[in-house]
């Protein structure tokens, strides 16, 4: 039976980067040994990292002052990075709090400075991407969250401000187009929508890095890795390696744009079900409504167990949602097929039908 893998991370992958992924890790190369046993430093895998920083590059448009690498730690390491490498001594930074994470990226960065929280819906179980204040003038950036998997919001744009942008982007990478010329820093736990555990991106302007007076432990100076074009310590070269691929995949496809339209179809359906169908109610408010990750909740709970037996009989795996929220999510990131979405559809449907 096939499974529809709605989980909201790790990801679900293409199924031809899974394939070539599990055969490197046989003979890759054909060197006769695993990815996983060859040096960093070789040629092969030199050459690896290199195509996956140029194709964030070429798929994200960015300009020719961002250097890309990919590190260790994830977005909740990049938290505290983002700010030491871009908050001066003594400034201050605004953000946007919209969510779980949102939420982190502020404790992490008062440890560094004077924190402006120009927005929040917190108030509101982060049903809605929070209205905000204009940044104060001496804001070294604004940072924002671009969507939250746990409560199901997403920014429908960039946020257009006057100081510079930082963007914690881990759920929706790579998910649709935007304009990367405001951004002074994007991060994205690689695990969301672009390969597996145990690396995160960081795209950043260079021109910006180094200005803070302050004294950085070398691990999280984003200059010190550029340096070493992302190799200052051994990497996760298997979370590398599945990224480059998948980013060649999405490269294959025609690129964001492309990719863009598939997440706006597959949305398109599981939201106007939600809205259509008498048993079930969407978290999140109309106008900040995610692509990538559906929530949404039974208005009578007692028909739980009946379509929860529905969704395992479907092969429909990863639905539940986040304990914050309860109900269901559905997580549909650029792997997951509208055919996918439509099972859940038809899912809904029946239950409704036989009520």
């Amino acid at each position: 039976m096939k499974i529809h893998n709605f989980s909201a991370g790790p990801c679900i992958l293409p199924q031809e980067v899974l394939n070539e992924a599990a055969e490197s890790i046989k003979n890759f190369n054909q060197l006769g040994l695993s990815l996983i046993e060859i040096s960093h430093r070789s040629k092969d895998f030199v050459n690896v990292m290199e195509e996956a920083r140029s194709l964030v590059k070429e798929l994200l448009n960015l300009p020719d002052r961002f250097d890309v690498l990919f590190l260790q730690g994830g977005a909740s390491l990049g938290f505290y990075t983002a700010a030491i490498n871009l908050l001066p001594e003594g400034g201050r930074a605004s953000y946007i709090d919209s969510g779980t994470w949102a939420n982190k990226a502020v404790k992490e960065a008062k440890l560094l400075g004077q924190i402006d929280v120009i927005g929040s819906s917190k108030a509101d179980n982060y049903k809605a991407i929070p209205a905000f204040d204009i940044p104060h003038e001496d804001s070294a950036y604004l940072h924002y969250t671009s969507n939250n998997t746990i409560f199901g919001t997403q920014f429908q744009g960039t946020p257009e401000v006057e100081v510079p942008l930082v963007a914690d982007m881990s759920s929706d990478i790579f998910s649709r187009t935007f304009d990367p010329e405001p951004f002074h820093l994007i991060y994205a736990g690689a695990q969301k929508n672009m390969g597996p555990a145990g690396t995160v991106m960081y795209a950043f302007d260079r021109t910006q890095i180094g200005k803070t007076n302050r004294t950085i432990p070398s691990y999280l100076d984003l200059a010190v890795h550029a340096s070493k074009d992302s190799m200052f310590n051994t990497p996760p070269v298997f979370s590398v390696y599945v990224t480059m691929l998948t980013l060649k995949w999405m490269k294959s496809l025609g690129g964001i744009g492309v990719i863009q339209e598939r997440n706006e179809a597959k949305s398109k359906l599981i939201y106007e079900e939600i809205d259509r169908n008498s048993l079930f109610e969407g978290h999140a408010e109309l106008s900040s409504r995610s692509h990538m990750n559906a929530t949404f909740q039974l208005i009578d709970e007692t028909h739980a167990t009946r379509f929860d037996a529905l969704c395992k009989e479907a092969g429909i795996s990863g639905l539940k949602g986040h304990r914050s929220v309860g109900g269901y999510r559905a997580s549909m990131y650029n792997a997951l097929p509208i055919e996918s979405v439509q099972v859940l559809v038809d899912v809904m449907k029946h239950l409704e039908q036989k009520q």
